[in-house]
């Protein structure tokens, strides 16, 4: 990125990082479903897993910030000195535009080290590696839409009204009269929650099921939503943003545990691909439909669409999609 210099360089970049989006995520998923030893554990897993995703989302702007500016509260962009022990580069500048993502290359190059040197493919994924990569829209069983599908389905709904505050920061600083540091706190409100109760959640669905909490997370997601579009104080749309983020929190993790459950010879990579695909199409189409709905419908716009959105994934779920844990059984212990 500090390499380009015009908008379609910039565009073509972002593109490759996707590719390599695209490459990593889907399989990270399906590894983290393959190493759950049980069907008891996997919500559980995921959980962990989907909270130091979002922390890496929610904290890199941050980060970025930090390092362009060379503090919590720095406006203008600083310049960083090579260290005298890199020898002939010793002394050499670069502005903090540069060093913000050669941190991030830095934290690409630490991934890559540590898959490389921690990662193995359990034993089991080559052996049972599905031949059918197709995605079923219909329920290859029965009646309907397939569960995963309708997950995926529902995901997408959940991630696009996610993304719906992200281009209104104008409109909303002038609706409720505050800083830009209010907005910024109300934006990562949805992740805080998320950090907060992705793993309780996950461990939970594990014991009592994966659907209740699914539907709670749909059920909470529609006023939530839909109330950020009629306050009127920053502490209402923080508190809307903060239940929000429960809402997804209560989907996400036993989404992709239901999902991983009902993988079986469809193949992990290909059943949960359907589910992170529709989380990175929600969040790209959530921005442009919200700038779209303000131009059209107002301010309410947005989340009312949102709040709609979220009322067809809850009837979509409790119509198409059955838990596939039996609430009665006894946890495993780490022993068995």
């Amino acid at each position: 990125y500090p390499f380009v210099g015009s908008y379609w360089a910039v565009l073509a970049a972002r593109a490759l990082q996707g590719i390599g989006a695209a490459f990593t995520v889907p399989a990270t998923v399906a590894l983290v479903n393959d190493y759950a030893v049980s069907d008891r554990e996997r919500g559980g897993n995921f959980g962990v897993f989907n909270t130091f995703r979002l922390v890496g989302f929610g904290f890199g702007p941050i980060v970025a910030g930090v390092v362009i500016t060379g503090g919590i509260g720095g406006q203008d962009v600083v310049a960083y000195a090579l260290p005298s022990w890199l020898g002939p580069l010793a002394g050499v500048e670069y502005s903090g535009f540069v060093a913000a993502f050669a941190v991030a290359v830095l934290g690409a190059l630490v991934s890559f080290v540590l898959v490389v040197v921690f990662i193995d493919d359990p034993p089991r994924v080559a052996e049972a590696a599905s031949k059918d990569l197709s995605i079923a829209v219909l329920d290859r069983d029965g009646d309907g839409f397939d569960p995963v599908f309708v997950l995926g389905v529902g995901t997408f709904f959940m991630a696009t009204t996610i993304a719906l505050f992200a281009t209104l920061e104008g409109p909303v600083r002038a609706r409720l009269d505050e800083s830009t540091f209010l907005f910024s706190v109300q934006f990562a409100a949805v992740v805080i929650a998320n950090v907060a109760f992705q793993v309780p959640i996950g461990r939970a669905s594990d014991r009592y099921g994966r659907r209740p909490f699914i539907l709670v997370g749909f059920l909470v997601l529609v006023p939530s939503v839909f109330a950020q579009g009629v306050v009127t104080t920053p502490a209402a749309m923080l508190a809307a943003r903060f239940f929000q983020g429960v809402a997804v929190a209560c989907v996400f993790a036993p989404a992709l545990a239901l999902a991983g459950d009902l993988a079986g010879d469809r193949g992990s990579g290909t059943t949960l691909s359907v589910l992170t695909m529709a989380f990175g199409l929600g969040v790209a189409l959530g921005p442009l439909a919200s700038g779209v709905l303000f131009n059209v419908g107002g301010f309410a716009a947005p989340f009312t669409f949102g709040a709609v959105l979220a009322v067809l994934a809850l009837v979509l779920t409790y119509s198409q999609v059955e838990d596939t844990l039996e609430t009665g059984e006894p946890a495993p212990t780490p022993g068995d």
